[in-house]
């Protein structure tokens, strides 16, 4: 399978630990074309210099945090591919990792975005049985689940933001992702549901394993995480009616489904998102 070039974005926010191992997994396991594109949201360890070293990189340094939306939305304006491939700094991703994400949306055009499975994220993606102790560990259980789930996937609600890959006319399409939702979540699930909406389907790659440590590119699951989620979710419920509160939203969910199929049709001004 010959692919075009995939634009990988890649955010960060000190913690360099954590996106040199991510890096070094990117390097080491992918095998398709692909770009980098950098963008950082105010480090102050070490991180853009270490970003800078690497080969053919594109770095965006922001002096301080503009939020997951506002820094993919750079990455994506600078991006050469056809394709973006957005993914989290505190992950390690594993062998064929984005020839198998590819898969799926050579297989089925009507696949907008598509997503991995993990070992840290909402249930909707995350597996039970990814028990290892070192990266050999981790490499064998990823590459037996490729063998064993291979041609195997599902069709989600909605898909998780720490790695979506996507083709650049899905951005074409329904814009890029909302700026509101500052400094981070529910930007994701509101790009899903304007994909759903437009007649995209989402799409869980089971055979496509990544380690997440979580909650790197934020800095940890403190009370002020919390209390800024919560903030989302108010405009969340806001901009999509929801019945609930955002309380209710962000610690009980929501039915994504529900929001889709009362989005009739798909109306630019209401569902597209632009950066002027």
């Amino acid at each position: 399978m010959t692919l075009e070039l995939t634009t990988i974005i890649m955010l960060t926010r000190d913690r360099i630990e954590l996106t040199k191992k991510c890096v070094e997994s990117i390097i080491r396991h992918t095998d398709v074309p692909y770009e980098w594109v950098f963008v950082d949201n105010g480090s102050t360890d070490g991180t853009v210099e270490y970003l800078k070293s690497i080969d053919r990189a594109k770095v965006i340094v922001n002096e301080e945090n503009k939020g997951f939306a506002a820094g993919c939305n750079q990455g994506i304006a600078v991006a050469e591919g056809k394709y973006y491939l957005l993914i989290n700094n505190d992950t390690v991703v594993t062998e064929g990792w984005l020839r198998h994400l590819h898969e799926w949306l050579q297989k089925d055009p009507s696949i907008g975005i598509v997503g991995p499975v993990s070992n840290f994220v909402a249930p909707i993606q995350r597996v039970d049985d990814a028990v290892y102790k070192t990266q050999e560990e981790m490499d064998n259980y990823a590459r037996s689940r490729s063998v064993i789930y291979q041609g195997r996937g599902f069709y989600p609600h909605r898909l998780i933001g720490l790695c979506l890959l996507f083709p650049k006319e899905v951005v074409d399409k329904i814009g890029v992702l909302d700026e509101r939702f500052f400094p981070g979540n529910y930007e994701d699930d509101d790009f899903c549901i304007r994909a759903r909406i437009a007649g995209y389907k989402l799409w869980v790659a089971q055979n496509v394993f990544i380690h997440h440590e979580g909650h790197g590119t934020f800095g940890g699951r403190d009370m002020k995480y919390k209390l800024l989620s919560l903030e989302n979710a108010e405009r969340f419920r806001k901009k999509w009616s929801i019945g609930h509160s955002a309380f209710e939203i962000d610690q009980c969910g929501y039915n994504p489904s529900e929001i889709v199929a009362r989005e009739i049709h798909f109306i630019p001004d209401r569902h597209v998102v632009r950066i002027e």
